[in-house]
């Protein structure tokens, strides 16, 4: 389809909307921009309308989350093509609807924030684990998130009899009340050997409602999920760290970091207790993105040139 059709299709959209739907002006306005942009991202990366794929839609979305764009801009873009193609096909103009066969959930699944290794390595580092009680704690509490891809609610319930020092494992209760083992990496049981020896006892209060759980405040009772992001977003910030960092980007990293050093993705799935390996597969997008650019700026023939007319 060329741009002045492109186009004129558009614009018979924007009119049905004002005519049939009866829709405002600036709603209209709001249209015509996601349309061109999906038009423009059609001609980059060679794709036709009519042509259009159930897996297209999904890469479409993956590319504007990696241009930076908020999840909910995304989210109205992708409303405004479902709009879009659902009247195409009503029309005529296409044979199926590749929207129809893709969830709205699954269209609109933004990739997993991450870190990259070297980031996490500098909060990490960042931590003296001999600065008791809260350099040991805070240390041992991050290394575990990115060393077994903890869930935040995991980690404030665990208690000392989920850790095997000799195995080297932690048994979770995640969601569904489902058991799983999670490795406890060399790095994570050294900053939780130091907490648990020179830390925890220094947190430890009489009278305290349930000192049975690991990670202590320092009152001595539980800590909160809010706490826990809280001295998260200040220890990034201590690191010199403009990232958001909060408790699930580490538990992301955790997988992406697994997936792009080789770990097979049903390993993953298991350790982050994901009942759907659908849910675990949205990693391998992030991975994806990281190949291509690693063949587009390494490989003597990896940079796309497009066809001179």
């Amino acid at each position: 389809m060329s741009v002045p059709e492109q186009i004129g299709v558009i614009e018979r959209f924007l009119l049905f909307l004002a005519a049939e739907k009866g829709l405002s002006a600036n709603y209209r306005i709001s249209v015509r921009q996601s349309l061109t942009h999906f038009f423009h991202w059609m001609g980059q990366t060679r794709r036709r309308l009519e042509e259009l794929q159930p897996s297209d839609l999904v890469d479409y979305h993956h590319d504007l989350l990696a241009e930076g764009l908020a999840s909910s801009s995304c989210r109205v873009m992708m409303v405004h093509l479902r709009i879009f193609l659902r009247y195409l096909t009503k029309s005529g103009v296409l044979s199926n609807d590749p929207a129809s066969l893709v969830s709205a959930g699954r269209v609109g699944m933004a990739l997993p924030q991450t870190l990259s290794s070297a980031i996490v390595q500098q909060l990490l580092e960042s931590i003296d684990p001999h600065d008791l009680p809260y350099g040991a704690r805070d240390r041992a509490m991050l290394e575990m998130f990115y060393g077994s891809g903890l869930r935040v609610s995991e980690l404030v319930s665990l208690r000392p009899e989920q850790i095997d020092w000799e195995d080297g494992f932690l048994r979770i209760t995640g969601k569904g009340d489902k058991t799983r083992y999670v490795p406890l990496g060399g790095e994570a049981a050294q900053a939780l050997r130091m907490y648990r020896e020179k830390a925890r006892e220094m947190l430890l209060r009489e009278g305290v409602r349930d000192p049975r759980v690991l990670f202590l405040s320092r009152l001595g009772g539980k800590l909160t999920r809010e706490r826990i992001r809280q001295i998260i977003k200040q220890r990034a910030r201590n690191a010199g760290i403009t990232e958001n960092v909060f408790p699930h980007i580490l538990r992301h990293s955790f997988a992406t970091h697994l997936l792009e050093n080789g770990a097979d993705l049903r390993v993953i799935q298991d350790m982050l207790g994901h009942s759907d390996l659908s849910t675990t597969q949205i990693y391998t997008h992030v991975e994806q993105k990281r190949l291509v650019q690693i063949h587009h700026n390494f490989h003597p023939r990896g940079r796309f040139k497009p066809e001179k007319h």
